[in-house]
């Protein structure tokens, strides 16, 4: 029995490649997108003082937009790749064709999907981040803290618990949905921030 034309294998569709799983994939990606774009940016640029919103809502947009270049820069690569030490992968850009289009480490679909996927928790950790720090964080500060945060705490985090190589994965440890990974990072990386710039500020009040 043959199978109809839209289900026959080709260039864009190799037998390995499950269509199902593959639009499900990139469905469930975009509906967490959307809780950071446009989600999150309302509600902070609600959240606060008039004339503080457009500031609050530029955290939350530049985080997205930020961590989408450190991501397919080194970040994923970082977090999913090749073992560099026990708690990190190499750094390494995830841009290249063979490289995006072979199948992803886990289910039948390819790496640029997983790509998507995994970058759109990539970003919402900082957008969490950035609730704890509305009106209190100068916009430039905010521009530097994202890479940096992103990668040097959750490209380590991710590679930890989520990859088969990581120290906290031999261990035992095993994280569903983000648990670790996303909410608990960001909440004490949030309650930290929180706590140290407010005791660097003089007058303890938000930046306009």
């Amino acid at each position: 029995m043959e199978l109809p034309s839209n289900l026959s294998p080709d260039e864009a569709s190799p037998e390995w490649m499950n269509k199902g799983d593959n639009a499900w994939q990139l469905t469930a990606a975009t509906l967490v997108g959307l809780q950071c774009v446009p989600g999150l940016v309302i509600l902070y640029g609600g959240m606060v003082k008039k004339k503080w919103a457009i500031n609050s809502a530029f955290m939350a947009l530049y985080a997205f937009a930020s961590v989408l270049i450190c991501w397919v820069g080194w970040g994923y690569r970082m977090s999913f790749g090749d073992k560099l030490v026990a708690f990190w992968g190499k750094p390494s850009v995830a841009l290249d064709e063979k490289y995006l289009l072979r199948p992803a480490f886990l289910g039948y679909f390819p790496t640029a999907t997983m790509v998507f996927f995994q970058f759109v928790f990539a970003a919402i950790t900082p957008i969490l981040i950035a609730g704890a720090l509305l009106g209190r964080m100068n916009f430039i500060a905010w521009m530097l803290f994202v890479p940096l945060w992103h990668t040097f705490s959750y490209t380590i985090g991710a590679f930890s618990i989520w990859c088969p190589d990581g120290w906290l994965s031999k261990l035992g440890v095993i994280d569903f949905a983000g648990g670790f990974v996303i909410h608990l990072s960001s909440g004490v990386a949030g309650f930290t921030a929180a706590y140290w710039v407010n005791c660097l500020s003089k007058d303890h009040l938000p930046p306009i």
